[in-house]
């Protein structure tokens, strides 16, 4: 198993991808670097990402055959436990090819400032994370089928920001938890009989993992 933190606009591209490959290194990566252990990526994710660029941190979780690890260069970067694997990033296509299965979401981080992925069309134009959660919960009260659509069309978003709406306090804006857990429900269950090939973020860093709880 390996591991590696990735912000959103990365783990949107994982997305893209059906959770079967990682994007291309830009020409200023020459090194693409999953990590060893969860607990150092979830360091990463939570420390580093959180307080950058769009305040997003994810843990995403993958295997690779053992065989084909073994070729690569492992790092320790400070502690013994910050082990990083080497992969040159002409090498990422076969890489990829390697992974066994999904690449899944284990744990996610969201510092202050965050705004989410934004979209430029259909009813969740323009509107930032919180906004969009509020507009669907609008859109589910009055038309299940307008909902079902919209959730669909902007499947990338509502993947990429699920975790974020499972936490957040959106009391303030006329939505308490009741009415937020109701629809995170609904839109679960939404996304198993949609056909998209892979489940939403499994989370399970609390359950499995023993890490801290999300912020």
């Amino acid at each position: 198993m390996l591991y590696r933190p990735v912000g959103i606009e990365e783990l949107a591209l994982v997305f893209d991808s059906g959770m079967r490959a990682f994007p291309p290194r830009l020409p200023e990566q020459p090194i693409f670097y999953p990590v060893t252990n969860f607990g150092y990526a979830s360091q990463i994710a939570h420390d580093w990402n959180t307080t950058s660029g769009s305040r997003a941190g994810y843990v995403t979780t993958f295997a690779v055959e053992d065989d084909y690890v073994a070729r690569f260069e492992r790092r320790i970067v400070g502690g013994r436990e910050h082990e990083e694997l080497w992969v040159p990033a002409e090498e990422l296509d076969e890489f990829n090819s390697r992974i066994e299965g999904l690449i899944e979401v284990d744990a996610a981080y969201f510092g202050e400032g965050f705004t989410g992925l934004v979209p430029g069309e259909f009813g969740l134009r323009g509107k930032d994370a919180v906004e969009q959660f509020v507009c669907l919960r609008g859109t589910a009260d009055y038309s299940g089928m307008d909902f079902s659509g919209e959730t669909y069309a902007q499947r990338r978003i509502v993947y990429c920001h699920y975790p974020f709406w499972r936490e957040h306090d959106f009391s303030g804006l006329g939505v308490n938890v009741e009415r937020r857990d109701d629809l995170m429900a609904l839109i679960e269950r939404r996304w198993e009989i949609s056909g998209i090939p892979f489940p939403l973020p499994r989370l399970c860093q609390d359950a499995e993992r023993g890490s801290a709880s999300n912020r």
